[in-house]
């Protein structure tokens, strides 16, 4: 066995109402900041709070949200202008990975003056980067753990992972209240995604022992919020459940490693820019039952922490009870189960499966796959 050497980056707020006291958090790192916001928060009384927050502690800040097409290399270079221009001292990114991502890149990439495509064609950083404060209002905050940052290449839409400086995210705050104005679409789509990125961390050549503790525990709270705990000790709200499994199965994931669902829903959504929670909670029941052929054993293990199935059910009964509770919450909420479904043609979905075998992170997957074996993967599920 490898060293285990963990040090936790960023620093970790999770609570109720903690985004009131975001401009107090922020005075550590500057008076001036660049607020990166999802359009659609822009509009909301969202935005107005943050802004009041800031003002109150004598913070100055300004909005961008023109991040529409999501973290693609267009924006961020658009947002990088801006914020160099206004000469700010960090960046606050609100909302889910369009403005979590867009936000870190600007903070990774302030310093420096060579030009941002040659990130994208794999250069790196080498200069100090501005600090980042990051306040998901999504469960699942994988990439903000990590030193990558995934984005959309403005020249091709394909999907490219830009390597940064690991102290770039200084705080990550998390509010469940900021979830609750997710629609019960979203919070399906959101829940199953998690649970595609429990197994992929559990069953990743990375894992270890911490990873694996992180999944468990946090698969266990996820199974609470879904489907109610077993015991009336637990009396949690919903929205606190899921934000604290996200928060540990995101932790899980970056200190194992994403998987093949989690790639290739970048992937397809970095190409055709269809929602990535949703293609993952296509892809899931498949990656399950693809596991159950080489992983059994942990496949059947976190059957049993979700419930999926009573614990004296083992083997691939087990296993086939996962992707069948997988397929019910999909079938509940009346989700698309074919990747046609998308409107998507199997021509159209061989480009994302080029772009990710062109990506170092696929040597982590559960097992080797070839081109052709990821291909054979889509093709299920189309």
């Amino acid at each position: 066995m490898s060293d285990f050497i963990f040090r936790i980056n960023p620093y970790i707020v999770l609570g109720s109402y903690s985004i009131s006291r975001i401009g107090s958090q922020v005075l550590e790192w500057g008076t001036r900041f660049m607020v990166i916001i999802d359009p659609f928060l822009n509009e909301a009384k969202l935005a107005k709070q943050i802004m009041e927050s800031l003002n109150d502690r004598k913070v100055e800040g300004f909005l961008f949200a023109d991040i529409a097409e999501g973290p693609t290399s267009k924006n961020i270079e658009r947002a990088l202008d801006l914020a160099r221009d206004s000469h700010v001292h960090g960046i606050i990114a609100i909302g889910g990975e369009k403005a979590i991502q867009t936000g870190r890149a600007v903070a990774a990439f302030f310093n420096e003056i060579h030009n941002f495509y040659n990130f994208i064609d794999g250069a790196l950083p080498n200069t100090t980067p501005i600090p980042c404060i990051c306040v998901p209002t999504t469960y699942r905050t994988i990439y903000t753990f990590t030193s990558e940052i995934p984005i959309i290449d403005s020249r091709s839409n394909q999907l490219k992972f830009l390597k940064v400086q690991k102290s770039v995210c200084k705080l990550i705050l998390i509010d469940p209240n900021l979830m609750l104005s997710l629609t019960a679409n979203q919070k399906a789509t959101l829940s199953l995604e998690l649970i595609g990125i429990a197994i992929e961390a559990y069953l990743s050549q990375k894992a270890s022992f911490f990873s694996d503790m992180l999944v468990e525990k946090g698969l266990e709270l996820l199974s609470y919020a879904l489907d109610g705990s077993p015991s009336l000790d637990i009396t949690t709200p919903e929205e606190v459940l899921l934000t604290q499994a996200g928060c540990m199965l995101s932790l899980a994931a970056a200190s194992s490693s994403p998987g093949l669902t989690t790639l290739l829903s970048l992937s397809i959504y970095s190409r055709y820019k269809k929602g990535k929670s949703l293609i993952s909670s296509i892809l899931i029941p498949y990656e399950i039952d693809d596991a159950v052929k080489f992983k059994l054993a942990k496949i059947e293990k976190l059957s049993h922490i979700i419930r999926a199935c009573p614990n004296d059910v083992t083997g691939e009964t087990a296993g086939r009870a996962l992707s069948d509770y997988v397929r019910q919450k999909i079938a509940k909420e009346r989700l698309p189960t074919r990747l046609k479904d998308l409107d998507l043609t199997i021509e159209q979905l061989s480009l994302p499966v080029e772009d990710i075998k062109e990506i170092n992170l696929i040597n982590n997957l559960p097992r080797s796959m070839t081109t052709d074996d990821l291909f054979d993967f889509i093709k299920l599920a189309y």
